[in-house]
Parts: structure tokens; C-alpha cells; sequence
């Protein structure tokens, strides 16, 4: 995955063969709509350019950015071997390596979205500049100032300043887009400014594993470097997404780019706008996906919503009587089909709202209000404060259960494996794989702690070996274990009885 700014020309070698074929001539809506040119028309004037700078202390190596295996490689590592120390800039490892401050410049993509000089780009394109300027359509060169910018939804806001009304574009409504709809980009590509390229809607909802939000428009139009912060039209000329990254393995469109939506978008510019930063909401749990066998065991069919694996001491979901092992299944009105559901929707919400939390608890559906809090950025970092043991002479109790070596919490085991004081349950010292013909759950690891089987606690492997018992005289398959790790930090574990 990368993102598609441009900081330096790509260099492309690329060797082409073509065949000639004479196909039928096909209907216009074969070729793609005829309006296109329209649309880009209207609004090519709102998309703008972004070029940044920014002066670093680094050595400087001159190399072009080449496709890995590329037959210029060995010609531009040659030259620019023979070119260091005479201004080539080459970093040859030693001393002699350039290292006097200089300036590093990028290139990106952005869209006016007021007539008075606000401009939206991507948090990435302008993240860390000195400077950035915006080069309107006409090539008018125009100093910006940052109004806010936000790393998590990978967007920013800039202004600008004129004698003039801008042109500028609106947003659409990105959760009307359906699959197969046509959309246009338009953008930067290689510092190729004013570039239109147009595709279908390939996806919605996409994941890419780039934080918390994921909710990326996929589409076929061609996104290269620079497209970063650009606009995707939809055919009425709206805003319904801006590029953002793409997957490809030499850095050129291979028709898989990936658009921050406009109903993501919007909130978090309107609080740019307004504070300079974005504000979300805040639940304070810790959750994870509910699997099938967790679905099973919870009897919640079909899998469906965000298990609570931990609740913040501090944070709202604990006034509000939400517990760890609750499944959160609608959440202010908006139902949650699955575990990134929740984080989305909670940002989205109002801070200091009284909203409904609806959760299955042990089968029931209960409904719990919970008042909003703040997101804070900053991380928690966990205390290292411990207490003595109460037993110390407490010796260790070893038994195989379900293919996993299980021992007491004593002295020299929480020392073994750095498991805090606070910490209660039965400790896994050891998964023995032959153990259990059904294979135990891999995600058990020496080090974890058993807190509860099944929603009940746990405080010695014989505890544990009898609840399991238990658990398989009632002809349950599945059993659901409240697992920690040495600092406390609770994560639901499926395992198979069988």
C-alpha cells in the first residue's frame, strides 16, 4: 500500500508489445458516459496543485525512485558513484557524504471547497512542510497557511488568500454511491498537473489497514503519485471522495486506488474549520470481532457486532453499565454488523451525547445509556507500580487441560512472565498442540492469564478444569475465555471443547 504524493520523478522503463484487433463498434454506454467532459470542465478549475518544502539535515542521495530490478538501476548507481563529491549529492557511506541542510519538495493534489481560499488535501501531502503553496488551474502560485490537519482520517485543511472569488466544488452524498457507478479524478499524477482519468465505483467499505477509520471508496480510475488529496467527482460534478492511496508494486495505477468518502470527509473538515483539530467521540472499551465460534457460544446468530474484550476505568461505557463480554449490536440508532463498525460511528458522534447502546448479555439484549466523551490523543502508558505477592510460598500447581499447561499465579510465575499483581485467574505456561486432536486455539500464548470460563471466574487450574468439566456436561462445544496479558489488557478467547 502506499501513498501518492510526489517528491521526485519517477524514472519508468517499459517494454511494450501491442496486437492489433478490430473489434465491432459497441453503444456509447460501452465507452463510458458522454458527459465526462462536461463534468471535468466544470470543475477543473476547484482542483488545485500542492507543493510543499521543507528543509531537512540529511544526507542527500540524488537516486531516482526506480521499479526494483529495473535495467537503469545499475546505470544510475554507476553515475551517481563517479558524482559524489562534485555536487552530485551522492551519499557514499562515509564522511565525505553531503550533510549541509537542504530543502526536500513534494508534490500533491487538493480542491477548493469555499470561494474565499479554503483548500482540502491530504494530512500526508503536507505533513512536516515548512511551506506549501497551492498553483491554482491558470498557474497563479498561492502561499497556504494550515487551518488543521488530522492524521487518522489522513486529511487537511489549508488557506489561501486572494483578491477574488474562487472556484470551488460541493460535496455529494458518498453513501448513495452503488458499484459500477462511473466517477472522474482529477489531479497531479508525476507533477502532470490538471490530469483527468475516469473509472467505476470497484467497492465501498474497503479496509485497508491504514487506522482506526478504514471506509475507503475503491475505484479503477487511474490514481498515480500525486493524485494524493485530489478529488473523485461523481457525474453531477460533487465531491464524493478524495484519493488517497493505491496498491501497486512499481508505484503506477495498476486500477486499485482507494478514496477517503465525502460523509467521512465532512465532519472531520467542519472541525477543522472550527478548532483547527478533529474532536471524536469517545466510548472507553477495548473491543474485537465476534467470530463464529464466539457466536456460538454466545448464542448471537449470525455473528454479528463488537465484543467488549475491556472497559476504561475512566472512560464512559463504565457509568453506563457497559461490561467486558457484552456485544455491542446498535449503537446510537446505527446498527453494527461488525467490529469496525463501532469506532467509526462512536468518532462520529456529538460530544456529550446521551446515546442508547444496545448489547447482548448472555444472551439477552439489554440497552444501556452512556454519555460521549472526549477522544484524547495521547497514549496511556500503563503503570509499573506492583504489589508483593499475599502467598508467596505458594507452590505451582501444573495440569494439561485442553493442551494447555495451566499453573497458579505465584511469586516466581508472574516474575516468569512479567504478569502485574493486580492480575487474578490461572496462568498459561505452556500450549502442547498433540495435547488436542482438535487443535487449540492458537492465540493462546505462555504468559496469558484465564480470567473467566464462560463468564465465570477462574482462580486455579482446578477451578478451571472444573468449569470446563461443567461446560461439556451441558453439551456446550465452544467455551469463551476472558484472557489477559501480563499488564491487563482483556481479550475474549474461543475454545474448542471437543
Amino acid at each position: 500500500m502506499s501513498r501518492h504524493s510526489s517528491s521526485r520523478p519517477l524514472w519508468l522503463i517499459a517494454a511494450l508489445s501491442a496486437a492489433v484487433f478490430v473489434l465491432p463498434a459497441g453503444p456509447a454506454a460501452a465507452r463510458g458516459p458522454e458527459n465526462i467532459a462536461d463534468v471535468a470542465e466544470q470543475v477543473i478549475d476547484a482542483v488545485v496543485n500542492i507543493s510543499t518544502s521543507q528543509k531537512v539535515d540529511a544526507r542527500i542521495t540524488g537516486m531516482p525512485d526506480l521499479p526494483p530490478g529495473s535495467p537503469m538501476e545499475e546505470f544510475f548507481d554507476e553515475f551517481f558513484k563517479k558524482h559524489r563529491g562534485q555536487g552530485g549529492g551522492g551519499d557514499n557511506g562515509g564522511d565525505d557524504a553531503d550533510k549541509t541542510p537542504h530543502r526536500i519538495s513534494s508534490l500533491g493534489s487538493g480542491f477548493i471547497i469555499d470561494p474565499t481560499g479554503l483548500v482540502v488535501t491530504n494530512n500526508h501531502v503536507i505533513a512536516d512542510a515548512d511551506e506549501i503553496n497551492v498553483i491554482l488551474n491558470d498557474g497563479t502560485k498561492l502561499p497556504a497557511q494550515l487551518v488543521g490537519k488530522d492524521s487518522k482520517a489522513d486529511l487537511a485543511l489549508l488557506r489561501v488568500h486572494t483578491d477574488h472569488p474562487l472556484k470551488a466544488v460541493a460535496f455529494g452524498d458518498s453513501d448513495k454511491l452503488r458499484l459500477g457507478e462511473w466517477v472522474i479524478a482529477i489531479g497531479n499524477p508525476f507533477s502532470l498537473g490538471g490530469t483527468v482519468t475516469a473509472g467505476i465505483v470497484s467497492a465501498r467499505n474497503r479496509d485497508i489497514q491504514s487506522g482506526p477509520y478504514d471506509n475507503y471508496i475503491q475505484t479503477d480510475a487511474a490514481i498515480n503519485r500525486g493524485n494524493s488529496g485530489g478529488p473523485l467527482f461523481n457525474l453531477n460534478g460533487e465531491v464524493i471522495g478524495i484519493n488517497t492511496a493505491i496498491i501497486s508494486p512499481s508505484g503506477g495505477s495498476i486500477g486499485i486506488g482507494f478514496a477517503v468518502p465525502s460523509d467521512t470527509a465532512m465532519p472531520v473538515l467542519d472541525q477543522l474549520r472550527q478548532f483547527g483539530e478533529a474532536r471524536r467521540g469517545w466510548l472507553g472499551v477495548r473491543i474485537q470481532q465476534v467470530t463464529d465460534d464466539i457466536a456460538e457460544s454466545l448464542s448471537i446468530k449470525p455473528a454479528r457486532g463488537a465484543l467488549v474484550a475491556g472497559v476504561d476505568d475512566k472512560g464512559p461505557a463504565k457509568p453506563g453499565g457497559i461490561e467486558a463480554g457484552d456485544v455491542v449490536v446498535k449503537f446510537d440508532g446505527h446498527d453494527i454488523k461488525e467490529m469496525r463498525d463501532l469506532p467509526r460511528i462512536v468518532a462520529d458522534t456529538p460530544i456529550g451525547k446521551q446515546v442508547d447502546v444496545v448489547v447482548i448479555r448472555k444472551g439477552k439484549e439489554e440497552t444501556h445509556q452512556v454519555k460521549i466523551g472526549r477522544l484524547e490523543d495521547t497514549e496511556k502508558v500503563a503503570s509499573n507500580d506492583t504489589k508483593k505477592d499475599a502467598v508467596p510460598d505458594q507452590k505451582s500447581t501444573v495440569q494439561k487441560t485442553l493442551g494447555l499447561e495451566l499453573s497458579s499465579l505465584t511469586d516466581d510465575v508472574r516474575k516468569k512472565f512479567k504478569i502485574r499483581d493486580s492480575i487474578k485467574g490461572v496462568a498459561v505456561t505452556g500450549v502442547d498442540p498433540s495435547a488436542n486432536s482438535s487443535q487449540p486455539d492458537k492465540r493462546l500464548t505462555p504468559g496469558d492469564v484465564i480470567v473467566e470460563v464462560q463468564y465465570e471466574a477462574v482462580a486455579n487450574p482446578a477451578a478451571l478444569q472444573a468449569r470446563v468439566d461443567a461446560l461439556k456436561a451441558q453439551g456446550k462445544k465452544i467455551a469463551v475465555l476472558l484472557v489477559s496479558n501480563g499488564v491487563g489488557e482483556t481479550r475474549f478467547v474461543a475454545l474448542n471443547l471437543q
